[in-house]
């Protein structure tokens, strides 16, 4: 156990960290490694791989995202701005060059190999995009002057292009729904709100008549006869054939079936084996952390600190319900993971990444009188 009189580095963070989160967010990343056990074995042996590949690579994975989150948690506001301006220069540049030397898959570019290692670029976008755009709307209420919504506007519009390029409509449709959050966390007049709603109509529009596998998808989901559901039909019924305690682990057959059954679908797979108990768990867990981490936001004093937990925090609950609402049926379908519990090495590492700095900007100030040593009896 670590003294509160202790001013050590270490001693001080223990302190000050929400560690009721911390372990909201150890036990998302253990259901993910047994999930990821109930779930991916048959889709390596579709593939021609070892039984446990995804397994193995799920746990390799884990250890750098557990150091990334634990090493920026350490970090100061200020520290972790600087370090969100480098990766978000990389990320963008990233994000910038997959169209053109990004590998095809399914009919987008999304993915970069890099020394041999599949990167997908957006996935680090996001959570930096968060800060800098918190950072922007924080400055607005000291400066006024300053065109900060301007910028937040031009920033959204560049990166909305990038990854409509690609194309990825769930992280555009993810980043503009955080991004009008905190926009309307910041005070947006009322002639912002019916623009922006116009724009994103537009754009829906625009992608319904564009884009071919958009249209089918929204037609899918209005008018399942319209074309084959067969994915989202399976993944509805588990719930079903699960009841509320599952059918056991390894008893399960939705996995066998269901082709990204480790990743979009795993929801899916631990209603089925694990029953809806667990699913409730898992969405217990995800709320706990959601609520604790915008109450913790909303008591920051400091604008910045405030905007960026906030925002963090939406894109951490938004990405988990778009998931589970597409398991459930309840969304057109859209490939999401579902945080620390699908398998994907570049969200996980990302998410790590927004979560380490999600715990440090929730950080209690440190007392003074609580840290410093007691006076030595007289």
């Amino acid at each position: 156990m670590v003294a509160r009189a202790h001013r050590t580095p270490f001693g001080e963070w223990w302190w000050t960290v929400d560690r009721l989160t911390l372990a909201a967010i150890g036990a998302l990343m253990l259901a993910g490694v047994v999930l990821s056990l109930a779930a991916s074995p048959p889709v390596a042996g579709r593939l021609g791989l070892d039984p446990f590949y995804f397994v193995n690579r799920h746990i390799l994975y884990l250890f750098p995202a557990i150091a990334i989150m634990l090493a920026v948690s350490f970090l100061s506001p200020r520290q972790i701005r600087r370090l969100t301006v480098a990766v978000f220069a990389v990320s963008i540049v990233m994000v910038a060059a997959t169209p053109f030397f990004g590998v095809e898959i399914k009919g987008a570019r999304r993915w970069l190999v890099l020394f041999s290692v599949n990167i997908q670029p957006s996935e680090f976008l996001k959570p930096a995009f968060v800060i800098l755009i918190a950072w922007l709307f924080g400055e607005s209420a000291k400066r006024p002057d300053m065109p900060t919504n301007a910028v937040a506007l031009a920033m959204l519009l560049t990166v909305v292009a990038l990854l409509m390029v690609q194309p990825d409509f769930g992280q555009t449709t993810l980043i503009v729904l955080v991004w009008s959050a905190l926009f309307f966390m910041a005070g947006m007049r009322l002639v912002w709100v019916f623009g922006l709603a116009a724009i994103a109509g537009f754009g829906l529009m625009s992608a319904y008549y564009t884009v071919p596998h958009v249209a089918r998808r929204i037609q899918r989901f209005l008018n399942p006869a319209s074309g084959d559901t067969f994915n989202i039909d399976i993944a509805t019924e588990s719930f079903m054939r699960g009841g509320w305690f599952g059918r056991g682990p390894g008893e399960g057959t939705v996995k066998r079936l269901l082709p990204e059954s480790h990743t979009d679908f795993v929801f899916a797979v631990a209603a089925e084996e694990f029953g809806v108990a667990l699913c409730l768990a898992l969405v217990a867990l995800f709320a706990f952390i959601v609520i604790r981490m915008l109450v913790r936001a909303m008591r920051n004093g400091d604008s910045f600190a405030r905007f960026a937990a906030a925002g963090l925090t939406m894109l951490f609950a938004t990405q988990s319900a778009i998931n589970m609402a597409v398991n459930l049926h309840l969304i057109p379908a859209k490939g999401m993971t579902l945080p620390f519990i699908s398998y994907g090495g570049s969200s996980m590492i990302s998410l790590a990444y927004a979560m380490g700095m999600l715990l440090a900007l929730t950080r209690e100030q440190p007392r003074v009188a609580m840290l410093a040593p007691e006076p030595a009896p007289a």
